[in-house]
This record gives structure tokens, sequence and C-alpha cells, in this order.
């Protein structure tokens, strides 16, 4: 896969599925392979698998691996493929070179949560995944503490298609953006519909999108206004998505995957909660207020209709 069809499908969505289990706490494959082919039939750009919309920490090395052949499989290479890697340096690239081996177009590592890694070594991290790796890498920045030296040496590496950037610095982002060059990685935003417009403003383009596994199609209007200039369209479109984001925002984003698993479950895909350190499940109220989203949505029956 080139560098120029990952970095096309990096400006549009991409979209990070879920991880459902089964009544046994395993992985659901076969739920897994629908909701997978339910984004790549919407026309969704990029789909991401074990992202930390799919609880990449919670699932074991064993699991990433089943998780990355199922989205795969089920993909069929409607969309672009990335699969997620990350932990340990020797993990990330042995989960690289196998996921290319199983036919992924590119790979996302996420940033190292060690405790006490340096700035400088967490760009280095990256770029030796790329080093190794020959597949299109996505680095996946969630720090402020990299300086801009750090991030332009993610970024001008030959290997690294996209940089999602996930803080929301807007003024380290717009200062990386400005020092670009033509063979720079695509800045990508890694917060999702709502941050969208004001990335885009200082030259993000694309963003990712939890989203996708509920209402692809609201996702795509939003991408679609974007691109399009329509920013009146693009805040009336965030605007009904408020509530859901807002939750998802709880406890310290601790609610993030549980909303977006709640809100499958509800209109009929029952995904099994997240795994522990997130939050299990959501209470009576919350999940009310959920429901009423969705139906505001058209994924659900009005109330006066399933009366």
């Amino acid at each position: 896969m080139t560098q120029t069809s990952i970095r096309a499908a990096l400006g549009g969505i991409s979209g990070v599925h879920v991880t459902p289990y089964g009544v046994d706490g395993a992985i659901n494959r076969a739920l897994m392979g629908r909701i997978v082919d339910r984004i790549a039939v919407a026309g969704i750009h990029n789909i991401v698998s074990a992202g930390n919309t799919g609880e990449y920490y919670a699932l074991t090395p064993d699991e990433v691996r089943v998780v990355h052949d199922v989205a795969i499989e089920a993909n069929a290479g409607r969309a672009r493929l990335t699969a997620a890697v990350g932990r340990s340096l020797k993990e990330a690239v042995e989960l690289g070179r196998r996921a290319k081996a199983q036919g992924a177009d590119a790979i996302m590592a996420h940033q190292p949560m060690d405790p006490f890694a340096a700035p400088q070594s967490q760009a280095a991290y990256f770029r030796t995944i790329a080093d190794e790796v020959d597949l299109p890498l996505v680095a996946y920045v969630r720090s402020d503490a990299m300086s801009l030296k750090d991030l332009l040496g993610i970024a001008n590496h030959p290997n690294v298609a996209g940089v999602k950037f996930a803080t929301t610095n807007l003024m380290m982002l717009a200062e990386a953006v400005r020092s670009s060059g033509p063979s720079t990685a695509l800045w990508v935003c890694g917060l999702a519909e709502g941050w969208a417009a004001p990335f885009y403003a200082v030259g993000a383009r694309g963003f990712t999108s939890g989203l996708v596994n509920v209402d692809p199609a609201r996702s795509l209007a939003i991408h679609a206004a974007l691109e399009s200039g329509y920013l009146d369209r693009v805040r009336d479109l965030v605007s009904t998505i408020s509530r859901f984001e807002i939750m998802r925002t709880k406890f310290g984003n601790g609610a993030n995957v549980t909303v977006v698993k709640e809100a499958l479950s509800q209109i009929g895909f029952p995904v099994g909660p997240v795994r522990l350190p997130g939050l299990p499940a959501l209470d009576d109220e919350d999940r009310a207020i959920l429901g009423d989203v969705l139906r505001s949505w058209g994924l659900l029956p009005s109330r006066a209709a399933a009366e």
C-alpha cells in the first residue's frame, strides 16, 4: 500500500471499531465481523483495529492478533485497514510485521504510556517502529511533552504517513503544520468530530471517530461539510452529537468506550461491557439519556411508537 493512498484515507475518517465480548468474556468474533462490515459498507475511509475505542490496553497480545485478523477479514479490502500496535517496542514491531503479513494496509503505533518515558525517547519509539515495519505508520501522539523538533522528527520520517494529534494544544499543532514540507506526514485530528473544525482551521485534515460504530452516516456528513468548508453546517451537525460526546468524557474519559458500547447494545449489537479499568456499564440515568439521543438520531423508535 502506497503512502499516497494511506494519506488520502487519513484525510477522511479513521473509524475505530469496538471489541465485543460474549457472555464468557471472550472476544465475540462473529459480532466484531458484523460491526466492521457495517462500518466498511457505510464508506468509512480508514478502519482502525485495536485502537483505544477497541480497548487496546485491556487486550492481551493474543487478543490483539485476533482483533486484527477478524477486522482484516471482515473489511475484505473495502476500506483501508490500519492495525494498531504498541506497548513494548519488541511487541509493537512483531505485531506490526504480523499485521502486514495478514493484509493490513498500515499500522498505528499507540504512544507509550510508561510513566517514566522521556519525550524524546517516545519520539524515538515511533521512529524505530517506522524503521522496522515495512508498512506506512500512523503515530498516535497524546502528549504535549514532545517538542516541536520531536514531532517533526516523527512526521518527516519517510515511512510515517500521518500523525494522529490527540491533544488540545492547537498552538503546537499550528506551529507543526507551518514547519511542515511537501513530504511531511499528514496531521490528523485525533480528538474526533467535535474537535475537527478547529483542527482543520490550523491545517489538520481528517479525524478519528468512535461514533462510526453507532451512526457512520452522521460522521460522514460532518466530514463532507468540513471538506466543503460549510462551517455552519459542521456546527449544526456537531451540535446533534454533543450530548453523546459529553457523556463519553465523564469520569476523566472513563466512560468514553462505555457510551459507544451501550449505544451499540441499544440498537441491537450486544457487545458486552467494557473491561476494567474502563467503566464497565452506564447507570440507569445515563442509559436513559443515551436512549433519548439515539431516538433523536432515528436509531431507536420514538417513545410514542414504542408504546
